[in-house]
């Protein structure tokens, strides 16, 4: 038998002993082994995510029944961004049917903030003309929740991510966020649309 085989044996018999008790330690290393690496995978998800969690599953406080999100903030060029994110992240809070959801920042149980940092657009595709058909459209923000009785951050993200692609409507190739949604306001709508969605299932959901 050759040095390999024997190796593989051993792993396999569970280090080589025989009998019940060789067979349950070796099952108990693996175990062991599978728990200790689905714990790490989900640190990974969790760090990749960039999400600072106070607990895990539904984590806010029994106590917090109504939500401030004052208008977010926009340093970006698009055009009445910052109303149209706002009124469909309140939209969807207000969609899940447990919060009451208000415009102000006192006088609540929690205070959402946020802020869009950044609207890039770079062409996704060509046509043969070798203008842009689809552009790939990428929306970044900053976002907090704060409990306002324990005065302590519940959620932060200093850099959600939203990307989704979008097809061309103008016959030539656009690069300024700003040009392409005076084009096509049903995009942007669209898009502040889906981003309040990712924004408020993070939150709620603790993804």
């Amino acid at each position: 038998m050759t040095e390999e085989k024997a190796a593989a044996m051993w792993v396999i018999s569970g280090g080589g002993r025989s009998g019940n008790s060789g067979g349950r330690t070796g099952m108990r290393l693996m175990n062991r082994i599978c728990f200790f690496l689905c714990g790490l995978c989900s640190l990974c998800v969790l760090d990749a995510c960039g999400y600072s969690l106070a607990g895990r599953g539904s984590f806010l406080p029994a106590y917090i029944r109504t939500i401030g999100i004052p208008t977010f903030t926009n340093r970006t060029t698009v055009f009445n961004l910052e109303t149209q994110l706002t009124q469909k992240v309140r939209a969807e809070f207000i969609g899940r049917g447990k919060y009451q959801v208000l415009p102000q920042n006192t006088g609540i149980d929690a205070l959402l903030t946020g802020e869009v940092t950044a609207v890039s657009i770079v062409p996704a595709s060509f046509n043969t003309q070798v203008l842009a058909s689809r552009y790939a459209i990428t929306m970044t923000a900053r976002i907090e929740l704060r409990d306002m009785r324990e005065n302590k951050v519940l959620w932060e993200n200093p850099s959600v991510m939203f990307r989704q692609e979008y097809d061309a409507t103008g016959g030539r190739t656009v690069l300024d966020p700003a040009a392409f949604f005076q084009q096509d306001t049903n995009v942007l709508e669209r898009m502040s649309t889906e981003f309040a969605r990712t924004i408020v299932s993070a939150i709620l959901e603790a993804f």
